[in-house]
């Protein structure tokens, strides 16, 4: 693993009902994420996807590529376009930093509409012992 090294991307289809559970799991009630007409009243098109969600999908990404050994220690994101029901978001990564068990990993987040997340990660890489 080298600064500049590229993670494969992972295409997370995005459905109602992953907007939707996420929103509940993360104990976020903003009709935005489970009502369409209400979102429509605020301006949205539809639903939307929330950031713990966000989040959790970069966490899970990151994990899934690392392995079970891995600590997340810092996930700073930012978002963007957001995430609707029938697109696909494609989370791509590339490693900027390595020191000795420690990596910082750019994320990138994508839709159709432009990018939905950027931010970096800070992971610790566990041994194999």
């Amino acid at each position: 693993m080298r600064p500049g090294d590229v993670l494969p991307p992972l295409e997370i289809p995005i459905t109602r009902t992953l907007i939707v559970a996420g929103a509940i799991a993360s104990r976020d009630y903003q009709d935005v994420h489970h009502d369409p007409e209400l979102a429509r009243d605020k301006g949205s098109p539809d639903v939307f996807m929330n950031i713990l969600t966000t989040n959790g999908l970069v966490g899970r990404y990151l994990t899934d590529h690392f392995g079970p050994r891995a600590v997340l220690r810092k996930v700073a994101i930012r978002l963007g376009a957001p995430n609707y029901p029938g697109d696909t978001m494609v989370l791509t990564g590339t490693i900027e930093a390595v020191d000795g068990t420690t990596a910082t990993v750019r994320v990138v987040g994508t839709n159709a509409i432009g990018n939905h997340v950027t931010g970096t990660a800070t992971l610790t890489l566990g041994s194999a012992e």
